[in-house]
């Protein structure tokens, strides 16, 4: 064997394995691909392992089959009550249809413009349904839920599965926060001032039942006192006449001296003659003037 033919063999070798080399390639378990022939999709290869595809006229694409992530920027949105919102979403999808997904996106950063636009505005329909307050409840489940569901009407379009739409961060703008902020400070000061009329009102109520049983008391304790006051002078009068009806002359004597302490009491000043009557028990206990 000559020279020229170990060098024909040769190049025959290398040929071949060139050949070879490019007609095989390998899809691992992250991905599938697409043969795509004189840049139009042949087939697709969602499937691990060592694939052929014709040398020199095929080529290879390859798309994660892992579930990926679509986080467009944040938009301003205006709610049904008119008030504005910054809304942050995103969606989690997957690719399983490598050949439709070339069809319609021809490639991955032209899907994220299109269906970013299509969450956005999925978003804006949704969101901007909805009160401020629904956003802070339970409510915003509901919201992710009409998304997803939009969105999974139209993800078979693009050969992709979407596996989840969130909504992130929902920040009020700088002028909406400042009008939150008064609203609501607005509402404190008035249930306070609510609360303190509510304090004064029982105050007052509480006041004037404690006077009005002041005064009940007040009234009973009085009542209670005249009677008893009545009931005793009765008795001291039942006592007297009956200790006056025995002694007549002790009965004068008693009454002139009831008479002298009222008539001499503090700063009293009288003028009488000293043989007045009123003066008769001073010389004599028995109330007789003396002989002259």
């Amino acid at each position: 064997m000559n020279r020229v033919t170990l060098a024909v063999i040769g190049i025959i070798v290398i040929a071949a394995g060139i050949i070879v080399s490019s007609a095989l390639f390998t899809v691992h378990q992250t991905q599938q691909a697409l043969v795509l022939q004189f840049g139009n999709p042949v087939r697709a290869e969602t499937e691990p392992g060592l694939k052929f595809k014709l040398p020199f006229v095929q080529n290879v694409t390859f798309f994660d089959r892992r579930i990926l992530d679509l986080d467009p920027p944040a938009q301003e949105i205006i709610l049904n009550d008119q008030k504005r919102i910054n809304v942050d979403s995103f969606v989690r999808y997957k690719i399983v249809d490598p050949l439709e997904f070339r069809k319609t996106a021809q490639s991955d950063a032209n899907f994220r413009q299109i269906f970013g636009g299509r969450l956005n505005a999925a978003v804006r329909s949704e969101v901007g349904k909805v009160l401020l307050g629904d956003m802070l409840s339970n409510k915003r489940n509901d919201v992710m839920q009409r998304i997803t569901e939009q969105l999974k009407v139209q993800a078979p379009q693009f050969g992709i599965e979407v596996v989840d739409v969130r909504i992130g961060r929902t920040d009020l703008p700088e002028t909406t926060s400042q009008s939150v902020y008064n609203r609501m400070r607005s509402q404190r000061i008035a249930e306070a001032a609510k609360l303190r009329a509510q304090g004064a009102e029982l105050k007052a109520k509480t006041q004037a039942e404690a006077d009005r049983d002041r005064t009940i008391i007040l009234a009973e304790a009085q009542k209670n006192s005249q009677i008893l006051r009545g009931q005793g002078e009765g008795v001291k009068t039942t006592i007297l006449n009956e200790a006056f009806g025995q002694d007549m002359d002790f009965f004068e004597f008693y009454r002139s001296m009831e008479a002298y302490n009222e008539a001499f009491g503090e700063g009293t000043t009288m003028v009488l003659s000293p043989d007045s009557d009123f003066f008769k028990f001073f010389g004599d206990i028995s109330g007789k003037k003396p002989a002259k």
